[in-house]
């Protein structure tokens, strides 16, 4: 598995909240609702994107943005602009002095705004679990971040302007994937360029012993791996291993191998139906039990919890 694809294999939205947003200024919407990642395509007008810290982003039209969260941002024609309607979690909507304002703002199959041939349209997709998208890519985004067509000319945007507005049977599973798509493309254009700033166990790939080991973990993380068979296959010493590994990954081999079997973990257990025994068995631990443990101390949750929540 290449460093790209490591990072990539997920997203896999299910079910993900998808609208063609369209106003005409002035208009402004706060966003609190604590999704994880949330990406925004301008096809017309301009938007501001202005998280609570750091930059704010002007978008203009074939730009894209990726909003990481939980935390809380604003998108207005102007930074002046006064918020009028507030996104919550479970995409309710409200007035920003508490009234509900679901069904107002709808101008059809998911179109929302005040006006549908407003002047500013703006394709968005969230996704609304944290299990949806692995940890180790969250981990690699900076709050927002932004890509303009000069690096970023995707050929699905065009197809998700058609897509979004279809009412057929299975489009929601056609709209998932089409995110999916549109983030590891623009993911993949981000990471690409000369200034990119890639996470720590990324760039550790590229090292001739910790890139090694990070394949192994990668490839076969249900393997029986120990810091002594890592540095074996690596021909190192464990402990030049270990202070290796640390360094460039930011945490120890079994720590970073623990967090794999558990996202593993984690994903398995909103997509399938298997027992906890077999994904156990499925990502290296010996009992449903010890992936219970170790699974709650991580998540804060039990696996039954988080199946729960998932479905």
């Amino acid at each position: 598995m290449d460093a790209l694809a490591g990072l990539l294999e997920g997203p896999r939205a299910r079910g993900a909240f998808m609208i063609r947003a369209c106003f005409e200024p002035p208009w402004c919407v706060r966003i609190e609702d604590r999704a994880p990642l949330t990406v925004m395509v301008m096809v017309r007008g301009e938007a501001w994107i202005m998280p609570d810290a750091g930059e704010r982003v002007l978008l203009r039209p074939g730009d894209l943005a990726i909003a990481r969260g939980p935390d809380p941002y604003t998108c207005a024609d102007d930074p002046d602009t006064e918020p009028q309607a507030l996104i919550l979690p479970g995409a309710e909507c409200r007035y920003p002095d508490g009234r509900s304002l679901n069904g107002v703002m709808d101008l059809g199959v998911r179109t929302w705004g005040d006006r549908p041939d407003g002047s500013a349209v703006m394709l968005i997709g969230t996704y609304l679990w944290q299990g949806e998208v692995s940890r180790h890519l969250l981990d690699a985004l900076p709050p927002l971040l932004s890509l303009t067509p000069d690096v970023w000319d995707c050929p699905l945007t065009p197809l998700l302007m058609e897509e979004i507005v279809r009412d057929e049977p299975g489009q929601e599973v056609v709209l998932d994937r089409l995110l999916d798509l549109l983030v590891i493309a623009a993911l993949r254009a981000w990471l690409s360029r000369p200034e990119a700033e890639a996470p720590a166990w990324y760039q550790a790939l590229a090292d001739p012993v910790v890139g090694r080991v990070l394949r192994l973990l990668q490839d076969d993380p249900a393997h029986p791996w120990t810091v002594a068979s890592l540095a074996a296959k690596a021909e190192v010493s464990r402990a030049a291993l270990a202070r290796r590994f640390t360094d460039l990954v930011g945490e120890p081999p079994m720590t970073y191998l623990t967090g794999r079997r558990l996202a593993l973990a984690a994903d398995r257990l909103r997509d399938t139906d298997d027992t906890l025994e077999a994904i156990a068995r499925q990502v290296g631990y010996g009992s449903a039990f010890a992936l219970s443990s170790a699974f709650k101390r991580v998540y804060g949750v039990s696996p039954q919890e988080h199946r729960t929540r998932a479905a």
